[in-house]
């Protein structure tokens, strides 16, 4: 073969070849978080991964709370296509159903399980399809969702005057939403529903004696320290919250299945490098409130963390005798703890022990009481 036909010769391969890989794919997707959040990096990271295992056949662009819909209708946006994709947390939309709070991690673990326990009933014990099914056959949504961010543990919240009891909380005025909020209710609490932006001008006015959102990093972002100076962690309402991304179900149908499986990398890719990355900036965020801002971190009272856990059993009591779906994926979850949370115990020594060992905290004030 003379050099000018081998040349057309593999001319024409490469063209074929070309012709045969697929167009890179553009998709929008939509979060409920402002841009400076820390979640709104989780989204970015995962669309930056989505874009590297796929060698540029999806390109994710991971937009902020607003820039196409209101932050809270990223799901509703997505179902009608309006959007490819979102992320947000499932208990935003308890308005659809009670039952959506139970895909974010509810209070309580739930049931003492921690973030890695809670992926063990996703993948492992069914709860990642129950999900699934909630969102197409019960809310009759034309979408497919995976766990995203791990946003927790969440303090118990920011407060102007110190508590020593559950008490010292009954009357107060606090920022809270969802089903946590009825759980906040039960304990006495006055509670009112807004959102982040609002907390911080709101105590400023006076209207809220005590506020809710994250904890750490993403409350020094807001500024919560700036109206208040007392703030109580734990908290049992979000100690082990997921948060959740999806596609429009015709989008990821729309996928390969090489992508598809990208995707599926992707999503545990991002939740262990995100949350690796969101503990260091906390301790970052917790030592600068403390030596900066002069804030003081306290105990949330041993007694309030038992009062939040009895008022959701009684919010997740009523809640069941309402609602099949809700009382069938609560009484999987409890299945799926009852099996995993006992074992875990011989197993697991308490974070406190070696803790406690190396880096022991006392409580200032019980210490300047033996001084005296």
């Amino acid at each position: 073969m003379s050099t000018r036909l081998m040349l057309a010769a593999a001319m024409a391969f490469a063209f074929g070849a070309n012709a045969q890989a697929p167009a890179p794919k553009s998709i929008k997707m939509q979060s409920t978080w402002p841009a400076s959040n820390t979640l709104q990096e989780h989204f970015k990271i995962f669309g930056e991964r989505v874009d590297k295992l796929t060698q540029g056949g999806i390109k994710i662009e991971a937009m902020a709370a607003g820039q196409i819909v209101p932050p809270f209708e990223v799901l509703d946006a997505t179902n009608k296509k309006v959007l490819d994709g979102w992320h947000a947390i499932a208990y935003y939309w308890v308005g659809k159903s009670p039952a959506a709070a139970l895909f974010a991690a509810p209070p309580g673990g739930p049931f003492g399980m921690d973030h890695m326990d809670y992926l063990g009933w996703l993948y492992v014990g069914g709860g990642l399809q129950m999900w699934r099914d909630f969102y197409q056959n019960d809310l009759k949504l034309n979408v497919i969702v995976w766990p995203a961010h791990p946003s927790s543990p969440q303090a118990f919240g920011w407060f102007k005057k110190p508590l020593r009891s559950v008490a010292d909380i009954k009357g107060l005025k606090c920022r809270q939403t969802g089903l946590n909020a009825e759980v906040y209710a039960k304990m006495g609490m006055a509670v009112v529903n807004m959102a982040g932006g609002e907390i911080v001008p709101s105590a400023q006015r006076g209207v809220i004696d005590c506020a809710e959102w994250v904890g750490g990093v993403e409350d020094l972002r807001l500024g919560l320290h700036t109206v208040f100076k007392y703030h109580y962690t734990p908290g049992m309402h979000e100690n082990n919250s997921i948060g959740e991304l999806g596609f429009n179900l015709d989008v990821w149908k729309g996928f390969t299945p090489a992508q598809q499986e990208a995707v599926n990398s992707a999503v545990n890719d991002t939740f262990i490098q995100w949350l690796t990355r969101w503990q260091k900036q906390n301790a970052d965020a917790m030592e600068e409130l403390v030596q900066k801002h002069g804030v003081q971190i306290r105990r949330t009272p041993p007694d309030i963390l038992i009062a939040s856990l009895k008022a959701w059993d009684q919010v997740a009591a009523e809640n069941s005798a309402k609602s099949a779906t809700f009382k069938k994926v609560y009484e999987s979850q409890r299945a799926y703890a009852a099996k995993v949370v006992p074992s875990k115990r011989y197993m697991f020594p308490p974070y406190s022990f070696a803790a406690n060992y190396y880096w022991p905290q006392e409580d200032k004030t019980a210490a300047k009481k033996a001084a005296k």
